[in-house]
């Protein structure tokens, strides 16, 4: 069964930053960090405070390969990179990817300004995994292991951020986030990236009336979202990146209202599994 898995695992589910308390039990307050699994193989989108929590159970599974795939690098997307255990331990390979710098810095120049004074107390000397970091350019398409696929697409982000279509075995898994629609247009990389895909995970930061107070910010809706996955045939859909001050009762409000348009969908949380 194993080497036939198809698995989705939200470690953090919300943008900007982490939210604690008891109206966030539901759906968590981490930020944005997702775990693909095909067959033994693990992958890690994002490294947002959701990654510490990943980080302590691929050590405790035994985990010694492990890739790590950057959207972009704004906090939200990076603040949990240090606290990634993985990154420490001698005997664990982690392959770490970005593309949304690409022509501006490296991965590796990335990671290294970040894990540094005065942002963070040691530099990436202290870290004793084998760290391979791997540079692309968007559109490029990835084979990171044998029969794994992964498309990638640059998204309307300010500053730029990479999308990523995961192909394994005939399926498909859409990550489309941190992105911000034009009212009254049709996306049509963000279509691209969904069609006949098994699941889409959309940025749904926003409701469509809270979209002209914060145009430009770089974000979505469930709205246009769930328009977009029925035009290309997406069977399941995942709202994702919520807002910091969306509460679990706010939550659950919007997740009924995206089901009542789109049925087979969804408001991610914090270490819920999706099986593909």
């Amino acid at each position: 069964m194993t080497t036939e898995l198809f698995q989705v695992k939200f470690w953090g589910v919300r943008g900007s930053i982490p939210v604690s308390g008891p109206e966030f039990d539901r759906y968590g307050g981490n930020t944005s960090c997702i775990e693909i699994r095909c067959g033994n193989r693990r992958m890690i989108f994002d490294a947002g405070s959701g990654l510490r929590e990943a980080g302590l159970s691929l050590i405790a599974e035994g985990v010694s390969d492990v890739d790590l795939f950057f959207s972009h690098c704004h906090y939200d997307h990076i603040i949990g990179l240090p606290f990634f255990k993985a990154i420490y331990y001698p005997s664990i390979n982690v392959n770490i990817w970005s593309g949304h710098l690409d022509g501006k810095m490296s991965t590796r120049e990335m990671v290294e300004q970040f894990i540094s004074p005065p942002w963070f107390p040691v530099k990436t000397d202290i870290c004793q995994a084998t760290m391979n970091f791997r540079d692309f350019h968007p559109g490029q398409v990835l084979n990171p292991h044998e029969g794994v696929v992964i498309k990638t697409f640059m998204l309307n982000h300010p500053g730029g951020a990479i999308g990523y279509r995961i192909e394994w075995q005939g399926r498909s898994i859409a990550l489309i986030y941190d992105i911000e629609h034009i009212p009254g247009a049709y996306d049509p990389v963000s279509l691209e990236m969904m069609q006949d895909a098994d699941l889409v995970v959309y940025d749904c930061t926003y409701n469509e009336d809270e979209m002209q107070r914060f145009k430009g910010f770089g974000h979505s809706t469930w709205q246009h979202g769930t328009e977009l996955a029925k035009m290309a045939g997406a069977k399941r859909f995942a709202l994702f990146h919520h807002a910091p001050s969306r509460t679990d009762e706010q939550l659950a409000q919007m997740e009924a209202q995206a089901q009542a348009a789109f049925p087979e969908s969804f408001a991610a949380r914090d270490n819920q599994i999706v099986v593909i």
